[in-house]
């Protein structure tokens, strides 16, 4: 063996008892589970320690954070040990050059502006391909699955414009989400509170999941509500992929606003009925209750019809300006959910330009505050929304079909404490202080359960013949470090993290292996 490990608590990821057993690693998979009395060429005593298939994030905004930094601790620290991209609706392939200027424009907020990525890529396989390569040539912290991004896929066929597709465009659409899945994406993504994905009619967005169907993947909408409709926003997903014959994975899946107060059982019994009748399922969710977003994407969807250069010269433009603040604390922006604004409840997270960050921390007092802070950093801000209701937080994570997923935007000098505690958050808060889950039922809704989800064989249990992706924490100590006020503070209580039997954490250090690489599912066209 290329490493015992001995005396640890197995929570192999299936929902079941776990039992103290030695786990023997060879060649990256692992090779033995029982007593093992030979030894290894190392040997590490985890007596006291649970043993864990590592944690699937399935809602990551690491897209560029991967290749950005070679450490990226805010994941490897959690156990995290493969994350999913290209959510929301937007990332950056396939793209070509006019849709990848408009897409980092959009979307710096979560990533920042990338000037300081070569895009040496335009397809998602050469994406793919980038992330294999990682730094060096010796590749990335940890796994990456992309999912195709509908919005860009919209951007790229027929621009920014709010109107439905030609038949033209259809097809040219309908193709790059089937190039983006043959070259090795999981499934499709959809932000339909934001632009340009939002101007999708169900039936534009039907047709591209059953290309999505085709080739065995799964959607992944960011719905049309977490806010005013939020229940009708569900049913209409539920009903899409099933006309499509699409397997359905429901984004940050929650109820938010004070009028979704303790609505929870409502959304899970709609989710039930349709399980009932033999849909395909799940959801990720993150254990807090405020949400993460940019400040733009607030705003109406004419307001950012056209996109970035278009949104700032209406915001320029008083008169526009003043439609823009009438729908936002009037009428309920379709970009705020449906929801009046209330500025209380918006927090500046990041902000691009240093010279802004006076704002950060603080809560918007009106909309002028927030009109000029669009302007003067480019639509670039980031905030934290305190609309959310720990009721349906805690409902949701029971649920049997409920995955992790951090929403984790790393951008910003006070991101959410999300992005650095999701994983130990669950683990240390919500089994072992609160007990609303069991050790062995959470690992399988953080590991288990979302690999199944993206169809990987060898993946998210602890079985023999498996990849050796494991995390050791102690369920005494575990623990989110992350808090509103310090979020960039790492966990305690994961002292070990493997990726391909390779220590990525180890003694609760980051090493320098990079064993992380793109995980593309081999799908075939089922027709």
């Amino acid at each position: 063996m290329d490493l015992v490990i001995r005396g640890a608590r197995v929570v192999d990821g299936t929902g079941g008892p776990s039992y103290t057993a030695d786990v023997g690693i060879h060649e990256g998979r692992i090779a033995e589970i029982g007593r093992l009395p030979g030894g290894g060429r190392r040997t590490l005593d985890a007596h006291g320690l649970a043993l864990a298939p590592g944690f699937v994030d399935m809602h990551a905004h690491s897209d560029l954070a991967l290749l950005r930094d070679p450490d990226h601790g805010a994941k490897a620290a959690q156990g995290v040990t493969l994350e999913v991209l290209g959510q929301d609706g937007l990332s950056y392939a396939p793209v070509d050059d006019r849709t990848l200027g408009e897409v980092r424009a959009a979307i710096a907020g979560w990533n920042g502006p990338g000037d300081d990525i070569d895009f040496d890529w335009r397809t998602v396989g050469e994406y793919l391909d980038r992330l294999d390569r990682g730094f060096g040539g010796e590749g990335i912290a940890v796994n990456a699955a992309y999912l195709v991004p509908q919005g860009t896929v919209r951007a790229y066929a027929l621009g920014w414009a709010d109107r439905p597709a030609t038949g033209a465009e259809l097809a040219r659409m309908r193709r790059l989400v089937a190039e983006g899945l043959a070259q090795g994406a999981v499934g499709l993504s959809s932000g339909l509170t934001y632009t340009p994905g939002m101007y999708a009619t169900g039936s534009e967005l039907t047709e591209l999941c059953r290309v999505v169907a085709r080739y065995g993947g799964y959607y992944c909408p960011h719905h049309r509500s977490y806010g005013h409709g939020a229940l009708a926003a569900y049913a209409e997903m539920v009903a899409l992929a099933r006309e499509a014959g699409c397997a359905l994975h429901l984004a940050h899946a929650t109820m938010n606003f004070g009028e979704n107060r303790g609505r929870a059982p409502e959304l899970l019994a709609l989710l039930d009925a349709a399980l009932a009748e033999g849909a395909d399922i799940t959801l990720d969710s993150y254990p807090y209750t405020p949400g993460c977003t940019t400040l733009v994407a607030l705003l109406p969807s004419w307001a950012n019809e056209g996109g970035p250069e278009a949104v700032l010269a209406r915001l320029r433009d008083d008169a526009q300006a003043e439609r823009i603040r009438h729908a936002l604390e009037v009428e309920g922006a379709d970009g705020c959910h449906g929801v009046p604004v209330d500025w209380s409840t918006i927090e500046i997270s990041g902000t691009a330009d240093p010279a802004h960050g006076g704002y950060v921390g603080r809560r918007l007092d009106g909309w002028e505050t927030a009109r000029r802070l669009l302007l003067e950093d480019r639509l670039a801000p980031t905030i934290l929304q305190h609309v959310g209701d720990e009721e349906n937080v805690r409902a949701i994570m029971r649920h049997r079909v409920h995955t992790g997923g951090s929403d984790g935007i790393l951008q910003g000098a006070k991101p959410h404490p999300r992005a650095y505690g999701t994983f130990p958050h669950y683990l240390g808060h919500y089994v072992r202080e609160l007990g609303l889950l069991s050790l062995e039922e959470c690992v399988a809704h953080l590991a288990g359960r979302p690999a199944a989800r993206l169809r990987l064989p060898d993946l998210g249990l602890v079985r023999v013949g498996y990849r050796a992706d494991l995390v050791l924490f102690d369920p005494d100590t575990v623990a989110a470090g992350s808090t509103y006020e310090r979020p960039r503070v790492l966990p305690t209580g994961v002292p070990h993290v493997l990726i391909d039997g390779r220590f990525v954490m180890r003694d609760g250090r980051r090493t320098d292996v990079l064993a992380g690489r793109s995980v593309r599912r081999t799908a075939r066209d089922l027709r």
